[in-house]
């Protein structure tokens, strides 16, 4: 996955890639790049996984149908920071105020955790009630989003393979979240191999 520097948390955000499997969900040929130089051909990922990595709807409700038990997302940091670069994917420019969330995707019934989530978000461009919500942390942004009945778009910018601080080998994709006509969220998720194959 391309990386920024000095963005809030020790991520990076990425630019717009043009890959096919982007925007259409197939790429024969198609590779995951990990940063220590470890590749993945999609071919060879779960096709859940594969579905995951495109996917433009709630993810929490798509866990739960795979997995079959009820998701939880957990907050496990939040905090308001002001970028130290352009994050050019939300129109983000060095200084603006973006509140960070760190969140996992847990299964309620096993404990395990499906996912994690790092988002950055332009608070102030999200309609008042649906913004107190989301510092309040009552539920997920994709559920929140939904439920708030607001009209959004999400488009996925990039995919890619990362360690979890665990050592823990994840496939990655980086998408945003368009709100009447605004980027306004950007999220990288991070799903486990380990809890989608045998690989």
């Amino acid at each position: 996955m391309q990386r920024y520097y000095g963005h809030p948390g020790g991520r990076a955000w990425p630019d717009a890639q043009s890959t096919p499997f982007r925007s259409d969900g197939f790429w024969r040929d198609g590779v995951l790049r990990g940063r220590s130089g470890d590749d993945l051909p999609l071919r060879d990922l779960p096709p859940f996984l594969r579905a995951l990595l495109v996917t433009d709807g709630t993810v929490t409700k798509i866990l739960e149908a795979y997995f079959w038990e009820p998701v939880q997302v957990d907050t496990l940091e939040q905090r308001f920071e002001v970028a130290t670069q352009p994050v050019p994917a939300i129109d983000a420019q060095a200084g603006d105020r973006c509140l960070i969330r760190d969140a996992r995707l847990r299964g309620i019934d096993s404990g395990r955790t499906f996912a994690t989530a790092y988002s950055l978000i332009r608070t102030e461009w999200v309609p008042e009630g649906f913004r107190q919500r989301l510092i309040d942390r009552e539920i997920g942004i994709g559920v929140l989003i939904r439920d708030s009945g607001l009209e959004s778009y999400r488009e996925v910018l990039d995919i890619g393979m990362e360690k979890l601080a665990d050592g823990e080998q994840a496939v990655c994709r980086t998408y945003r979240i368009i709100i009447s006509t605004r980027p306004v969220i950007l999220i990288t998720e991070c799903f486990p191999l380990a809890r989608y194959c045998a690989c």
